[in-house]
């Protein structure tokens, strides 16, 4: 598993950061739309669950990479269902990654522009931001929707560089999919981070062409050892 090198924080300026599988735990995505909707359409349909993911699958994956798959309002019309309301039941699965807290506020404290690039329907970011207080984090925040395009086209990164006005050498993007980080090397963007565990109930991935984050404290790990030893040196009472 490649881990990343310690990132020379002096040169990043701008950090991009994706939401579902980075910042919050893919598991609620991936349990929602391959057990969850599969069986809620399996009752609408007086079919069997098994037999309903493996109609859906296909149905999945021609769109998979697209902004229909990320979209709420395209899948909630082809299914038939509420999509959004259907997460009502299993929201308690919503919950941030490990130590991204830490990072979010280490950021905030080195002064970092910090800035969430999503994929997901602006219905769902605010979902999600509701039940996780992420916004407080942000500059500001970015849906592919807002654009018309997904982050793994190209035309989403010239848009959010003329809506944002990034500097592509001194920007890091953290985001645990491997097309949307081969889209953005493509565009320019020089530091790029995969994440190694997006969903807590699969086993960790390994690194393929980009590093990957096992832990977001060991992005800092220079500065946890100098305030560590900062720390010991204080006469304690």
């Amino acid at each position: 598993m490649s881990q990343p090198e310690l990132i020379d924080w002096e040169q990043i300026r701008t950090v991009l950061l994706d939401m579902d599988g980075t910042l919050l735990d893919l598991h609620f995505d991936n349990f929602f739309w391959q057990e969850h909707l599969p069986s809620c359409w399996a009752k609408q349909q007086g079919v069997e669950p098994g037999a309903a993911k493996e109609q859906l699958a296909p149905r999945f994956k021609a769109v998979e990479g697209t902004l229909a798959w990320y979209c709420l309002d395209f899948w909630s019309r082809e299914l038939g269902l509420n999509v959004l309301s259907l997460k009502d039941s299993v929201q308690h699965k919503i919950g941030l990654r490990p130590h991204v807290e830490y990072f979010l506020d280490k950021l905030a404290h080195l002064g970092k522009r910090c800035i969430l690039v999503t994929n997901a329907h602006h219905a769902v970011l605010e979902y999600k931001l509701v039940r996780t207080d992420l916004e407080r984090h942000f500059e500001s925040m970015y849906t592919a929707h807002a654009f018309g395009e997904p982050k793994e086209s190209v035309r989403f990164w010239d848009m959010l560089q003329k809506d944002l006005s990034f500097d592509c050498a001194s920007t890091l993007l953290i985001d645990d999919n491997q097309q949307v980080l081969r889209t953005a090397r493509d565009y320019g963007l020089r530091h790029l981070l995969g994440i190694a565990q997006p969903d807590s109930c699969r086993p960790p991935q390994a690194a393929a062409e980009f590093p990957i984050v096992t832990d977001f404290r060991e992005l800092f790990v220079d500065q946890c050892s100098a305030e560590n030893e900062i720390t010991d040196t204080v006469p304690k009472s």
